[in-house]
């Protein structure tokens, strides 16, 4: 891209991160010559609907006329940002491309069986009751995404435990059966672990290559 194309690449952190967890791929954008917005939430602070409110202003700040955003979100954040989509805070012809790294899109069953531990609570904080599969799961009220949308689920668990407690094939925190969601137009699965999934340099290909293309297998040239 050259100084007059460089397009807007917002990322979105997942639940108890920093905007420092997507460096990898803010570094990886901007040297393809992005226009990179690497946002920082308080993801522990806020119930879902607050931090989509906080978090959609700024990327509709971002999205001027005729140039809509494209966007990169781990785990919670994609959660995040379809909230800001369905409550009309970021309209849908706002965003062009996304793609959501180990998106939690059907709950977590993970969540479910922690929620009522201390130590979970104090870690995730509102937000981290609300992704869960029951009544009070936001992600399985939300409307199918009305953008371009690539997923990229892990396959590899470091925890034997939360492996255990997941049952399906899952990063260990997010199973690929959750991540799916209608309206999605591809799904890949890619032998890594959810927490640093976007530290993989096929991760990273993946990604660019959607962004790119609206595949992840770029067509032939």
């Amino acid at each position: 891209m050259s100084g007059t194309e460089r397009k807007p690449l917002v990322l979105l952190h997942g639940l108890g991160r920093t905007r420092l967890s997507l460096w990898p791929v803010a570094h990886a954008a901007t040297q393809r010559g992005y226009d990179v917005h690497n946002l920082g939430y308080p993801s522990r602070r806020a119930p879902i609907e607050r931090l989509a409110e906080d978090v959609g202003h700024r990327i509709v700040a971002f999205a001027t006329e005729g140039a809509p955003v494209d966007v990169v979100t781990h785990s919670m954040g994609g959660i995040v940002l379809r909230s800001a989509v369905a409550l009309g805070i970021v309209p849908g012809d706002a965003l062009r491309r996304v793609v959501m790294l180990a998106p939690p899109n059907q709950g977590s069953a993970l969540a479910d069986r922690l929620r009522d531990f201390r130590v979970y609570r104090l870690a995730t904080g509102p937000a981290g009751q609300q992704i869960g599969t029951n009544d009070e799961s936001v992600p399985r009220r939300l409307p199918p995404p009305p953008f371009e949308l690539g997923i990229i689920a892990g396959r590899r668990s470091t925890n034997p435990l939360f492996a255990r407690v997941l049952g399906d094939e899952s990063d260990g925190k997010v199973t690929v059966a959750s991540a799916r969601v209608d309206g999605m137009r591809e799904l890949v699965v890619v032998d890594r672990a959810h927490t640093f999934i976007m530290w993989a340099p096929d991760v990273l290909a993946h990604i660019f290559t959607f962004l790119e293309h609206g595949r992840f297998v770029a067509p032939d040239r």
